[in-house]
């Protein structure tokens, strides 16, 4: 067969790959004061009170079955079953109860994603001693450690694991002090003490560890899992057991299907982040299915790993950013085997963290009927780090992106009125109990009523049918008025904008507060442009973005954005393309890749002041 080609128009019919899922029936409460009230008519089902309650019941209803997999150095699938999973758990949660680790002392995760990450976190919460995954890039991409330094000293860990003391070396002897244990699984560092992962397997201790398991409690700490950094600092988030089960609840209450058969999943979304740990690890644990540690992510080194992984592994729900669906797509395009794997036993195709644009949701679905015949749903959820992290879920077929559904069973949604917007609030079992010693922000995350201010704004689908669902409509502090007095809903334009743009923007940062219009910072995608160019990889991006093809596809570009904007706060008068890409260290960029719009306008005041200088610099593109 040949690879298909790229393709406009309208998706054919096909009908939908079955899939269980159900309603959320949403009864609304309109106040006085104008606030609406949403919830669930449906009740939130009976979850367990610790987490690792999930382990010990399919390693005994299911031990053999495999639930964690990670290519091992020889390239082959390496596994472990979930008997022998909890078996190792008790011994390395042993190893952690004499080392007298507690929530004064947590455990620090510093490396990404791998089987002795996994063990040595659930073990942590099998014996209820808190640990924090943090992000990978805080030790390998940045290049002061201010990140990794501050939740160092925020935490006062008694322990600190990375998978491989050479890459982390660095980051370790600079921001822990001599007197935190530090464990490896490899390369020991050679002159400080370095305990290796395997020494925590050695000794067990049934009566001890049974003893702090029955302790473990609902309200226990199980992690501290800290927020991107997009609106500021990194904040550690507490994350009890009662939050991670109710999620889990709330989840399988929309979503039934997990609950029909086993899970089979393969997935990078990093562990130091919500997504990738409370959403997609949990879910595999707690309904008791497969999880395959893809190695790859959507960057051009790490895409061609996931296509590798995906040929042998078929999921049967698959996760990603839309970034990463949108790498995906020229090699599904032109790899029939790997179309055919992917699409086999796939019964949903789930996006978070962004909005996944129409085309690549186009393409994906065409993909799926010339390969399978039939379509398959995509479905998606919001909420944050503080939330567990599903609130909002999209558990029916929608014919189109951007839907983020209705508050899962046990979930109350207030949406307050904000200059023009409905602000989102939430509370229910799943919401953190505040930040790890910071109390002070912690009061300030919460309304008087309790409920936890997202910060996102909201609007329906339709406000004459509000089962239809709601759409994410802006970050209420990323919004600004222009000198006109019209807000500017940055969200939306900023998704529009990248749609349109496609595929030469990777990301814009609109300026405008308190100017006459809006002007944009753009990072422009180089690879990209440098095809655009015709330019080879000897190019620089200075180079490229600065070649005639490019500046005049974009001035194309936003001539006929503006041409379809109707009215000043939807109007982009120009643009300056960023040769210099969003810095971590900076703040500019979160380790998710996630843009801080007001970070970027402050580092790099002097280039807004450049699209509003009169005269006009020929930098830029109007």
């Amino acid at each position: 067969m040949p690879a298909p080609t790229p393709t406009a128009g309208p998706v054919p019919d096909a009908p939908l790959r079955a899939v269980h899922l159900r309603t959320l029936d949403p009864v609304l409460e309109h106040r006085a004061d104008g606030a609406i009230l949403v919830r669930s008519a449906r009740t939130l089902p009976r979850y367990h009170d610790r987490l690792t309650e999930a382990l010990e019941h399919w390693a005994k209803v299911a031990p053999d079955r495999v639930f964690l997999g990670q290519r091992d150095a020889g390239d082959d699938w390496r596994t472990l079953s979930y008997a022998e999973v909890l078996a190792q758990v008790r011994r390395i949660g042993a190893a952690l109860l004499r080392r007298g680790l507690s929530a004064e002392r947590p455990i620090v995760i510093i490396s990404g994603n791998d089987i002795e990450h996994a063990l040595l976190a659930l073990a942590a919460m099998y014996v209820g001693i808190p640990y924090a995954p943090v992000s990978p890039a805080y030790s390998l991409m940045s290049t002061d450690f201010g990140k990794l330094r501050m939740i160092i000293d925020l935490l006062t860990p008694g322990l600190v694991f990375a998978a491989d003391g050479l890459p982390f070396g660095k980051a370790l002897y600079e921001t822990v002090p001599d007197s935190i244990e530090l464990v490896v699984t490899r390369n020991p560092l050679g002159d400080r003490p370095t305990t290796l992962f395997a020494d925590l397997v050695a000794d067990p201790d049934d009566a001890g560890v049974d003893a702090a398991h029955a302790q473990v409690s609902p309200d226990s700490i199980a992690k501290f899992l800290f927020t991107s950094g997009s609106t500021g600092t990194p904040k550690a988030v507490v994350n009890t057991h009662r939050m991670l089960c109710a999620n889990q609840a709330m989840i399988a209450a929309g979503f039934a299907f997990v609950e029909d058969e086993p899970l089979v999943v393969i997935d990078w979304l990093p562990w130091s982040h919500t997504f990738g740990s409370n959403h997609n690890f949990n879910m595999v644990l707690v309904n008791g299915g497969s999880l395959y540690i893809d190695d790859g992510n959507p960057t051009p080194p790490g895409v061609p790993k996931t296509v590798r992984n995906l040929r042998d592994i078929a999921p049967t729900i698959y996760f990603n950013v839309p970034k990463g669906y949108e790498a995906l797509l020229p090699h599904l395009r032109a790899d029939e085997a790997l179309r055919r794997n992917f699409f086999s036993r796939l019964k949903v195709m789930f996006y978070a963290g962004a909005g996944l644009n129409q085309a690549t949701w186009d393409e994906l679905t065409r993909l799926a009927i010339e390969t399978t015949g039939e379509r398959i749903i995509f479905l998606s959820s919001l909420g944050s780090t503080e939330t567990a992290p599903l609130a909002l879920v999209l558990s029916w077929d929608f014919d189109r992106p951007g839907n983020i559904g209705l508050p899962a069973p046990g979930v109350e949604l207030k949406l307050v009125p904000n200059e023009g917007k409905l602000e989102a609030r939430l509370r229910g079992p799943h919401i953190t109990p505040g930040y790890w010693r910071q109390d002070h922000l912690t009061t300030d995350a919460f309304d008087d009523e309790g409920f936890y201010k997202l910060g996102d704004a909201l609007k329906f689908v339709d406000p004459d049918n509000p089962g239809m669902g709601l759409l994410f409509d802006g970050r209420i502090a990323e919004d600004y008025k222009l000198s006109t007095g019209t807000w500017v809903s940055v969200g939306p334009l900023r998704s529009r904008f990248i749609d349109h743009f496609a595929p030469y923007a990777r990301d814009v940062v609109l300026a405008g507060a308190d100017r006459d219009d809006i002007s944009a910072l753009v990072f422009p995608d180089i690879e990209s442009c440098r095809a655009l160019a015709g330019l080879g990889p000897e190019a620089t991006p200075s180079a490229i973005i600065d070649s005639a093809p490019v500046r005049a596809t974009f001035a194309a570009l936003l001539t006929s954005f503006s041409a379809g904007s109707a009215g000043s706060s939807m109007r982009v008068a120009r643009l300056l393309l960023m040769a210099e890409p969003p810095s971590l260290d900076k703040g500019e960029m979160t380790d998710k890749g996630s843009i801080s719009q007001r970070a970027v306008l402050k580092n790099r005041a002097a280039l807004v002041d450049e699209l509003y200088a009169s005269p006009l610099s020929s930098r830029i593109i109007r």
